[in-house]
């Protein structure tokens, strides 16, 4: 596999007259988190149709493990494996008898049995294992759902929206998860409305909107491209709010809940700056925090909505 573990380059698509992707870039390393980010409708799942030669292109060109999806589609399908939207699993089947299923289909007929089992206890599914899927929690069955991906051992997982619908606990879970996968030298490529799974997660995020990417990076240099941090105090009365106030130029206050907001870039530097101002003018704040620019902020900023309003 070359270092990059997918690279598209102009990648256009359309229904009719409805543009879903408009000539979009971008390269994902080997053994990374690669999150595409976007509210419903930005063309995420249809990338991933088109990564996955479930789908052809209009135009551009597009190489998955270095190779073409136009010309070695056979050969894309050998190297990853999809985890979509919604769990990919037979209700009427137990967790083990999915499995088993995914191993057959694979031919994988020497050790079929020791990978399944060795697949339901990575997944914690062991308990449940002969159990029919109907019975199963939104989680687990996402859980199985990926467990079955990895029957072939894809070098490259294409995670879409796993976590739409679970639990916070859940969540987590599927985190924990991809994390252990990375680190075992697979590289995910991981779309998601959720702006806090990026950023735990991902090691470059693409934002698309309207089937454009209007911004690429790390979640960090995202972040820092947007103006908005601060030092937030909270004061006991309006009193004390009064007087820091007069304090700091450019500082905004909340009456309300008592705090001032103060422009600062977050360094060392200019807290101690603050802390000093507030301790000469015998001022103490009840509280102090510092609050910079998220996903969200981020989002909203490049997209003039968030992913909810967007929804």
């Amino acid at each position: 596999m070359t270092s990059s573990a997918i690279s598209v380059s102009g990648l256009r698509k359309a229904y009719g007259d409805k543009v879903v992707l408009d000539g979009i870039d971008f390269e994902v390393a080997a053994g990374s988190v690669f999150s595409l980010l976007g509210p419903n409708g930005a063309g995420k799942t249809t990338t991933v149709n088109v990564l996955t030669t479930l789908v052809g292109a209009d135009g551009g060109t597009v190489l998955v493990g270095g190779h073409d999806v136009a010309r070695e589609a056979k050969a894309v399908r050998a190297a990853i494996g999809v985890t979509g939207q919604f769990a990919a699993v037979d209700e009427l089947l137990t967790g083990q008898e999915n499995l088993q299923l995914m191993v057959d289909l694979s031919r994988r007929s020497a050790g079929g049995g020791k990978l399944a089992a060795e697949l339901l206890e990575r997944f914690d599914l062991v308990e449940s294992a002969r159990k029919p899927v109907s019975t199963y929690s939104g989680g687990m069955r996402r859980r199985l759902d990926l467990a079955m991906t990895l029957v072939g051992d894809p070098r490259i997982v294409f995670l879409d929206e796993p976590t739409t619908g679970l639990d916070p606990r859940s969540r987590r879970t599927m985190w924990s998860i991809v994390r252990e996968l990375v680190a075992g030298g697979v590289t995910v490529f991981l779309t998601t409305q959720y702006l806090e799974e990026a950023d735990q997660l991902a090691d470059r995020v693409a934002v698309l909107d309207r089937g454009r990417l209007v911004a690429q990076g790390t979640p960090d240099e995202l972040k820092a491209r947007i103006p908005g941090t601060h030092v937030r105090l909270r004061f006991t009365g309006v009193s004390e709010l009064d007087a820091a106030a007069r304090l700091f130029d450019g500082s905004v206050r909340d009456d309300d809940a008592l705090t001032l907001r103060i422009p600062s870039d977050g360094g060392t530097k200019s807290l101690r700056l603050v802390l000093e101002r507030l301790d000469a003018a015998s001022l103490s704040a009840e509280k102090f925090s510092v609050h910079t620019p998220d996903l969200d902020d981020v989002f909203l900023a490049l997209t003039g909505h968030t992913t909810e309003a967007a929804k």
